[in-house]
């Protein structure tokens, strides 16, 4: 027998070849990795003009100090010593907290309030930045309003120098902390006689701040008790002249 015909399919209707095989992949290494993290931080080291592979720094951002440390760069306190002093002049009833919760309200009064109008009739303390810097620094800006109000003299009084029984008043000098203690109850005074405008505990240091801004601006009755103490003083100057005086 012959060999008989296979039937061919046309090429339109073969069936596609089936897709190649995807070799499988490996996990990406993801950059959370132990060996990234510490490449990084090499980096991080090398950016910040570290060697990283200097034992001694290894593990610090920016490095270890030089000892001993420079006395400049050392501090025993935490806060500025006006902040501290004025912080427990606000203080009632031994309420620490709440006198640090006012005195931070009254730096950020002064920081977020806008620059005070200097008044040329009363000058503050010489050196003092333009206007527009204060609210940049607001302890700064506290400082300059107690200090430039704070008074130099006070009057004493001696009984019985003066004859007759009657007290011999003498200008004495103030240290540094007795002006400025006596100037922020000057103002706290100021603050007690006005009337509130609203309730809730964040009245009371807005109050003082305002009186702040106040004798930045020249308009507080304190720089009235600062002139009249300073008159005081001028004219009874003669007094340091009493023989009684001057053996002390």
């Amino acid at each position: 027998m012959g060999d008989l015909p296979t039937s061919r399919l046309p090429e339109s209707n073969l069936p596609p070849p089936p897709p190649p095989s995807m070799p499988p992949q490996s996990e990406p290494v993801t950059s959370s990795s132990p060996e990234n993290e510490f490449a990084l931080s090499q980096l991080k080291m090398v950016e910040y003009g570290l060697n990283p592979f200097d034992p001694s720094v290894e593990g610090h951002k920016y490095g270890l100090p030089e000892l001993p440390l420079p006395p400049q760069k050392t501090t025993k306190r935490r806060y500025d010593d006006i902040v501290t002093q004025v912080t427990k002049l606000l203080m009632r009833d031994g309420k620490l907290a709440k006198a640090q919760r006012d005195m931070a309200m009254i730096l950020n009064y002064l920081r977020t309030s806008p620059p005070p109008k200097l008044d040329p009739s009363k000058p503050l303390l010489p050196e003092t930045p333009p206007a527009s810097h204060l609210p940049l620094d607001p302890v700064l800006y506290l400082s300059l309003a107690i200090d430039s109000v704070a008074p130099l003299i006070k009057m004493r009084g001696f009984r019985g120098l003066a004859g007759s029984g009657k007290s011999l008043d003498v200008p004495t000098p103030l240290r540094k902390r007795q002006r400025r203690r006596i100037a922020f109850k000057w103002i706290l005074d100021v603050v007690e006689k006005k009337k509130s405008k609203g309730s809730g505990r964040a009245m009371f240091p807005h109050r003082v701040a305002e009186e702040i801004v106040a004798v930045m601006e020249g308009r507080s009755p304190v720089w009235d008790k600062r002139s009249l103490i300073h008159k005081l003083g001028t004219a009874n100057r003669a007094n340091l002249n009493h023989n009684a005086i001057k053996g002390m």
